[in-house]
């Protein structure tokens, strides 16, 4: 079992970057870190990864955690902007008030896939890609994100057959099941392969 080889030169070129990445991720995360992770997780949808980096790092620097405002105009800066602004902003103010529960979740439901769950049916605002990204995020490493970046690699590799993205929780646990198998078949784990197919596509090992 190894890497295909349209694989291998873009594994060592984004080894070092990816490994560094997982260990960060895994040294997560007091309930302020996990805060700003599902800050970034609610900014991503239909926006660049990178916007919703710079939001959160904004975010972090103004104390949101902390002390609360409208992050509406932080949101809707042409620099860094965040598509749906306004329904974010609403949703990460109210993010704010439901951390404790998350938290609670976090450290007493040990199986990912329920704790998954609970993300999608008590956070606004996530959906299965967006609660496996934000779980990944803070050190559960066994649910994979299945974005159009990932999809559209699996489908080239053919571990699957198609590019289009799940339209239900049955559909996205099956594509997740195939790409863990593909995973194993490369001799990676799921969160080294998931990775190295987002910065094949982005030229970068960003989160």
């Amino acid at each position: 079992m190894k890497l295909p080889a349209i694989l291998e030169p873009h594994y060592q070129h984004f080894a070092g970057a990816i490994s560094q990445r997982l260990a960060e991720l895994s040294a997560l995360k007091d309930e302020r870190e996990v805060f700003y992770e599902f800050c970034y997780c609610i900014c991503t949808p239909q926006s660049k990864a990178r916007h919703a980096w710079h939001v959160e790092q904004q975010l972090r620097q103004l104390n949101f955690y902390e002390q609360g405002f409208d992050p509406t105009p932080l949101l809707a800066n042409p620099k860094h902007y965040i598509r749906f602004h306004r329904t974010k902003a609403a949703r990460l103010l109210s993010l704010r008030e439901r951390l404790s529960d998350i938290a609670e979740a976090i450290r007493s439901i040990t199986d990912s896939h329920q704790l998954r769950l609970w993300v999608v049916e008590n956070v606004a605002g996530f959906g299965m890609k967006e609660a496996s990204h934000v779980l990944r995020n803070v050190g559960r490493f066994e649910l994979a994100i299945l974005d159009r970046h990932i999809l559209r690699n699996l489908a080239r590799l053919g571990a699957i057959r198609s590019e289009e993205p799940p339209r239900s929780r049955s559909q996205y646990e099956l594509i997740e099941n195939k790409f863990r198998i593909f995973a194993t078949h490369c001799g990676v784990e799921l969160q080294v392969l998931d990775l190295l197919l987002w910065a094949i596509e982005t030229g970068e090992v960003l989160k």
